[in-house]
């Protein structure tokens, strides 16, 4: 049995010091790098891509809305023409960095407040798997389990990956909880791993309200930016290799 373990990185500037990024780099096997719209610059992803290198990590594109003030959560109307020149930019830079560095960009990742608008939004998600599929018709789209992104991936002959979450709190529909609610956020290291396990085992995660709610694990993230993130992922690879669970990029 095999899963893949991706993380948001890139996303602290290098003025603001190196961050959780060297410490988790090592315990993933792919990294959705941001694209310098939320986060990020053309060093911090220089960088970035370099540290996937090393480590033997895939390198994917992170694109988000460009509102650093609110670090891309905030959701934005876009026209479909404005929408996919967005997604081809930032996803395009990364490619660029990657292939002037000896690799290969494997993957794409929406971020923020754009991926949790297309996880219910099929015309958005059809606009933005068309722009990664004119960019690079080999990549994989990386979108929440069960959401319209995933489905008009596979409509439009694009490969996917259904992605869950390690560290936030589901509604009963399948959507993840609005950050703004509390307990949206999981904290606890031993729970958290105890339901990455069940994910991809019983292909189940409890909600908010208890109900058991069907989910397709084929690519765990984990968050970055949550300051116990490296011990977590740490934790989280040697417990996954203790059952018999092999991590191994998509």
């Amino acid at each position: 049995m095999n899963i893949d373990i991706n993380c948001d990185l890139g996303e602290t500037s290098l003025a603001d010091g190196p961050g959780n990024d060297e410490a988790i780099m090592p315990f993933i096997s792919s990294v959705n790098i941001a694209c310098g719209f939320h986060a990020g610059d053309p060093l911090t992803i220089e960088q970035t891509v370099r540290s996937a290198i090393r480590n033997g990590v895939s390198i994917g594109a992170h694109p988000g809305y460009p509102d650093r003030e609110n670090f891309g959560r905030k959701p934005m109307t876009m026209s479909p023409r404005e929408l996919r020149a967005m997604i081809l930019y930032q996803a395009g830079a990364v490619k660029a960095m990657a292939e002037a560095a000896g690799a290969r960009m494997r993957h794409v990742k929406p971020h923020g407040a754009l991926y949790n608008t297309a996880a219910t939004d099929y015309d958005m998600s059809m606009n933005i798997v068309r722009a990664v599929k004119d960019l690079d018709s080999s990549l994989v789209l990386v979108g929440q389990s069960g959401s319209q992104l995933i489905r008009a991936a596979r409509n439009a002959g694009l490969a996917c990956a259904s992605e869950v979450f390690a560290d936030r709190a589901y509604n009963d529909d399948g959507t993840l909880v609005a950050r703004s609610v509390e307990g949206a956020v999981l904290h606890d290291t031993d729970v958290m791993i105890r339901r990455v396990i069940r994910m991809i085992r019983e292909k189940v995660v409890e909600s908010v309200s208890g109900k058991l709610i069907p989910i397709e694990a084929e690519t765990v993230c984990i968050h970055g930016d949550n300051e116990t993130a490296a011990e977590f992922v740490r934790r989280l690879a040697g417990a996954l290799k203790a059952g018999g669970i092999t991590v191994k990029p998509l």
